[in-house]
């Protein structure tokens, strides 16, 4: 199976120091650039996260502070990441309720401008629970007849995550060759911000997507109860979250 696409695609990994996407930094990144023509490039990085990696995460993908003690910050490399996956949309394994949104704050700590929201997000992993219900793992000895050794290191789950995606392509024929619809079918919500805070509704009217305003428009809440939007922009929400946030609000200001 060869993917039918338009734009490249970058399939990617990433082995941070936690799981709080407001927080916790990426300790390596690998990405699969796949180009509409077959061919593939292949790149992996670690990370100084400038912050100590908890035992329980380092447990989990082998890697501790002294192993990235003298690799680049994410601001050193920020700008030759968004260079390698500008133009392309981009696929991972639960990519769409972490991946995007860590990869995101980073950018956004790192003060490089990467507009995300023109690309489409593939998440292998929403496919796999909505056909199969496993993990990766099992995922890729489902699909793929094999052991997936080395689980938990970027580079292996990023490639094991590329192979699923085509083994996915084989045997279901629901499932079009085509990364836009793959992009609608492997999303959850349509989110107006990576983390899901606000989504849109049945009539693409941003909606909060949590707390006592959920289901309610972002615009009305807005109007309603301004003090929600700083209440917001001073609690631990992802800078993603809040630069939308904003954007909604000096949106319905010029509108007045």
């Amino acid at each position: 199976m060869k993917l039918n696409l338009k734009n490249p695609i970058v399939f990617f990994d990433l082995e941070t120091t936690g799981t709080n996407i407001n927080s916790d930094r990426i300790v390596e990144i690998c990405y699969l650039k796949v180009y509409p023509n077959g061919n593939e490039e292949s790149k992996t990085m670690r990370i100084n996260p400038e912050m100590h990696i908890p035992a329980e995460s380092s447990a989990v993908h082998g890697i501790y502070d002294e192993d990235i003690a003298d690799c680049p910050t994410f601001k050193e490399v920020a700008r030759k990441i968004a260079n390698d996956i500008e133009g392309c949309d981009l696929a991972g394994f639960n990519s769409n309720r972490f991946d995007i949104p860590v990869l995101a704050e980073e950018f956004l700590r790192a003060g490089v401008d990467i507009d995300m929201s023109r690309r489409k997000f593939v998440d292998v992993q929403v496919i796999f629970h909505k056909m199969e219900q496993r993990t990766l793992s099992a995922a890729y000895k489902f699909y793929c007849g094999k052991n997936l050794e080395d689980a938990h290191t970027a580079e292996a789950d990023t490639r094991a995550t590329y192979e699923v995606l085509m083994a996915q392509l084989d045997r279901y024929g629901e499932l079009q060759n085509d990364v836009a619809f793959l992009a609608d079918y492997s999303s959850f919500n349509k989110n107006v911000d990576f983390a899901g805070r606000m989504v849109y509704d049945d009539n693409g009217v941003e909606v909060f997507n949590f707390g006592k305003y959920k289901g309610m428009s972002v615009s009305e809440v807005l109007k309603r109860d301004p003090g929600y939007y700083s209440w917001i922009l001073n609690s631990d929400f992802t800078l993603n979250t809040k630069a939308m946030l904003t954007k909604i609000r000096l949106r319905e200001m010029t509108q007045k």
